[in-house]
């Protein structure tokens, strides 16, 4: 499963919607991203961000802040952020300094500008399945993903999630349960592990634990998303990135299978584009264009 190719299919489809806003209703959507310290890894994640938000049509600001900047600080940043009528998403870049609570950060970005979908308020919706939530980014890609392999009727499949964070396990869970699928959520404790996996017509794998799905996990002809993305040695001395599932032995029986890199990664950033877009669209009373 392509995630690279459904990433740039959804981020020419946003570039499209953006045009048709600038023309309609003379709208530029504007993402914020907020960075504090230099954590190599967020530095490249930035970067990313406002390259890809610069080559859809989107309106992109970045605020680096010293490591040292205090929690006070930072929420003086935001409440300016929430306040400016150009900014529609706003993303503090995570972790954060020990010294800064992330939740009271999260917290602090209003609900309608929270595009990573992390603040409460858009947890609840998500929850109750309401219109209007902004879903967190990574756990969408992952609906997009399987729906790019299966079709958009996911009706009665039966989805395992390995993994019950609130950024991945539990949202993705709530997603696929929206779209009609049974839903059985794994974790560390969860006995008898591969065989509810083996049971399942759709795994995500979204546990941070490396190589761990083997092939007499998967059901053959099941559809494979991996979330992970864990480091590892490998021969040459070097590092090589590797997901929750063992890809090439999963390859061998699953229909469909994410690799990694390329798979799920590219749509986070796709999807953080989309709730950016979906933000701007909600803040300003506009219809959003059928094609994202």
């Amino acid at each position: 499963i392509d995630g690279k190719a459904t990433a740039q299919q959804l981020r020419d489809n946003i570039a499209a919607a953006i045009d048709t806003l600038k023309q309609q209703h003379n709208l530029q959507p504007g993402l914020a991203v907020v960075l504090v310290g230099e954590d190599p890894a967020s530095q490249v994640y930035v970067r990313n961000k406002g390259r890809k938000t610069l080559e859809v049509g989107m309106n992109s600001l970045e605020f680096k802040l010293p490591a040292e900047t205090s929690e006070a600080e930072l929420l003086t940043k935001i409440a300016e952020l929430n306040g400016d009528p150009s900014v529609n998403g706003i993303l503090v870049q995570l972790p954060l300094p020990d010294h800064i609570n992330e939740t009271a950060i999260i917290e602090a970005i209003a609900p309608e500008k929270d595009v990573d979908g992390f603040h409460a308020v858009n947890s609840g919706k998500l929850m109750n399945g309401e219109q209007g939530a902004l879903v967190p980014c990574t756990p969408q890609g992952c609906v997009m993903l399987a729906k790019q392999h299966l079709g958009d009727n996911l009706s009665g499949k039966h989805a395992v999630v390995i993994g019950r964070s609130n950024i991945v396990g539990k949202p993705v869970s709530m997603l696929l349960l929206q779209e009609s699928c049974t839903v059985t959520v794994c974790h560390s404790r969860t006995r008898n592990l591969a065989e509810i996996c083996r049971q399942a017509d759709i795994i995500v794998a979204a546990v941070g634990r490396p190589l761990m799905v083997k092939r007499d996990w998967v059901k053959p002809g099941a559809t494979v998303i991996d979330v992970g993305i864990n480091r590892i040695d490998a021969e040459d001395g070097k590092t090589r990135l590797v997901g929750d599932v063992d890809y090439h032995e999963a390859a061998e029986v699953a229909a469909g299978i994410t690799p990694v890199p390329g798979g799920v990664g590219p749509m986070t950033i796709a999807c953080l584009l989309r709730n950016t877009l979906v933000a701007s669209c909600l803040q300003n009373g506009v219809e959003l264009p059928d094609s994202v």
